[in-house]
């Protein structure tokens, strides 16, 4: 059974760094390119960022950017989120979400993470 599981999230003081894995079992995710999105309590979920199956191309939602780098590590199979400056508005699940056609944006969700909360508090 394909399955992307996420990892590193956790409580972080505004102003403090996380960076989250994307990691995925039964099913090559270096085939794939990857969003990572997020959905706070009581909202939508949106897209943050995303990496193409080759990591040449990434994109990032404009709240993140500056803040935020997503890369991927193909020999290892993992794609990292990493999350500086972080902010209380930063709260959410994030999921990671895989995409056979390979580009960013992302043009349709094949596999769905659970997700990892991540909650930027004092």
């Amino acid at each position: 059974q394909w399955q992307l599981a996420e990892s590193g999230g956790g409580l972080v003081q505004p102003g403090g760094s996380l960076r989250l894995s994307c990691a995925a079992s039964g099913v090559a995710l270096d085939y794939y390119a990857i969003g990572w999105f997020r959905q706070a309590p009581g909202k939508e979920r949106e897209k943050v960022s995303c990496i193409s199956r080759s990591g040449d191309s990434t994109d990032y939602v404009d709240s993140v950017k500056g803040r935020f780098t997503i890369s991927r590590d193909n020999a290892k199979k993992l794609v990292y989120l990493e999350m500086n400056s972080l902010k209380p508005e930063d709260t959410a699940v994030y999921y990671c979400a895989a995409d056979i056609m390979g580009l960013c944006p992302l043009r349709a969700i094949n596999f769905w993470g659970k997700g990892t909360l991540v909650t930027v508090s004092s």
